[in-house]
């Protein structure tokens, strides 16, 4: 395994010493206490009888507790249930007891109560607090504090199970991803292959560490010997000034952050010279957004990529230097894409089709959902729900969620299109579309726009601005001017959402 956490840590111990592993707040972890706190948490852990395959969820905010917890679970080959720390008592208690988790490492949190957590789910064995230890329960820093800091020794195969990652699904009911350590190897072997990390990089993470996306960071530090920023939220202030201060080069995020970014009355006086790349994971609905962004970071290449949780992103990234962010790139050479039709027919190259994808990098499947499992898996083929076309250049163009497809009098329409002529209205700062039922043409579309501040727009200014922009069948029927738009915890638009509160 290239992914091997006590290597890693070991030799990052010996060849960078007190060199900063994570920079919290206002404080650092070098790589040698990187090393020596989590060898003893993960030693702390058998001591209490966590095994090799049991199942450890992880309810934290994002901080270096968190990563302690990861790479010690890993260290012994247990199985890691990362919960996002929004998550309320019942969503908490369902996704533990579907997970059959046998310990919790988790702070307190207002609304919460671990002490119901404890009494309901039945399969959990104890609770190990960080932070406020008024529920009973272990302690983190007690855990620590008795354990020693050997190298634990437990044979970890590449089939034993690493992960569930829970994300919601379009019924929004949570879906257990379950990956092996193999799939560990997925994201450092993208990066290796992508882009250049080495070293001497700074990153900055704001994502959840809960989420695919945020473990990803996670990653690099580990493999890299980088040096991570970790952030508990995403705040643009914040972001801005963390990178002109700890010389940051590179990062990922999504869309929204860096509209959220633009947004910023003091964005233009940071320094963001010491950026080398910036990446963009999804297809933006404004990307002259953000190539107006790297106009302020005129060191940085401009990346778009793509990759989902059951697939270890990132799986296609734009070529180093490409102009062309409204693209997510091609491939790495050990993934396979292809795009196909209803019938699982390969559609034409130029052609919209369903993104599949096949190789070693999916997951194994849905943890108990042998059925949702076979819908998405067949024969070898991981259908993703994304819509793309591919060009001449064998790059790849995402169009839309199946899922979010609007159909108006039988013809097709997608989303991203037209928020992407919506966001070029100069009052516009964020725009969602989604399709709502019309008793005379079935669905019409409807568009949830965010005018930036100080700037009046009402619903005739967008359909006048979208009649010179857009076929008739593909214009709103309706505007909704709103104060935000609802976001997931990585800060994606939820349509699903916007749907509800049609």
């Amino acid at each position: 395994m290239k992914f091997d956490v006590r290597r890693l840590l070991t030799g990052h111990a010996k060849n960078f010493g007190e060199k900063p592993a994570i920079i919290f707040q206002d404080g650092s972890v070098s790589f040698s206490q990187l090393a020596e706190t989590v060898f003893r948490l993960a030693n702390a852990l058998l001591a209490t009888g966590v095994r090799k395959g049991d199942k450890v969820a992880v309810y934290l905010s994002n901080r270096p507790q968190y990563v302690y917890s990861y790479l010690a679970l890993f260290s012994i080959g247990a199985t890691v249930v990362p919960l996002d720390f929004m998550l309320k008592d019942e969503e908490l208690q369902a996704i533990l007891a579907h997970a059959d988790a046998s310990l919790l490492i988790a702070q307190p949190r207002e609304g919460v109560s671990l002490e119901a957590v404890r009494a309901n789910v039945l399969t959990l064995k104890d609770i190990v607090l960080v932070g406020e230890e008024k529920e009973g329960g272990g302690s983190f820093s007690k855990l620590l504090s008795s354990a020693p800091a050997d190298v634990p020794k437990v044979a970890v195969s590449e089939a034993d199970r690493s992960l569930i990652l829970y994300t919601s699904g379009s019924t929004g009911r949570p879906k257990g991803v379950c990956l092996n350590y193999k799939h560990l190897d997925a994201a450092p072997q993208a990066m290796e292959y992508f882009v250049d990390l080495s070293p001497r990089d700074v990153k900055l993470c704001a994502l959840p560490l809960s989420h695919a996306g945020g473990l990803v960071y996670l990653q690099n530090g580990v493999y890299f010997g980088i040096t991570l920023i970790l952030l508990e939220r995403f705040n643009p202030l914040e972001f801005l000034r963390r990178i002109e201060k700890h010389k940051v080069t590179c990062f990922h995020l999504v869309p929204s952050m860096y509209y959220a970014l633009l947004q910023m009355k003091e964005f233009e006086k940071y320094d963001l010279a010491s950026l080398r790349w910036v990446n963009v994971f999804g297809a933006p609905n404004a990307p002259e957004a953000i190539r107006r962004f790297k106009t302020y970071c005129p060191n940085a290449k401009l990346l778009n990529g793509w990759g989902l949780t059951e697939t270890n992103a990132p799986n296609t990234v734009i070529p180093m230097g490409s102009d062309k962010i409204e693209s997510i790139g091609r491939p790495a050479p050990w993934i396979t894409l292809r795009l196909v039709d209803d019938a699982g027919r390969e559609v034409p190259q130029g052609a919209v089709g369903e993104l599949t994808i096949k190789s070693w990098v999916v997951m194994e499947g849905y943890y108990k959902d042998a059925a949702m499992t076979h819908e998405v898996l067949r024969d070898g083929w991981f259908h993703t729900g994304d819509l793309a076309r591919c060009d001449e250049e064998g790059l790849y163009y995402i169009v839309g969620r199946k899922k979010d497809m609007i159909k108006v009098s039988g013809q097709l329409v997608f989303p991203y299109e037209i928020e992407e002529a919506i966001h070029e209205h100069p009052a516009v700062k964020e725009v969602a579309v989604v399709g709502v039922p019309d008793a005379l043409r079935g669905e019409t579309v409807k568009a949830f726009i965010v005018a930036k501040e100080g700037v009046c727009v009402g619903e005739q200014d967008i359909k006048q601005f979208c009649r010179a922009r857009l076929a008739n069948f593909k214009r709103p029927g309706s505007v909704a001017v709103v104060a935000g738009l609802p976001k997931t915890r990585t800060g994606k638009v939820d349509k699903n959402a916007l749907k509800e509160s049609n």
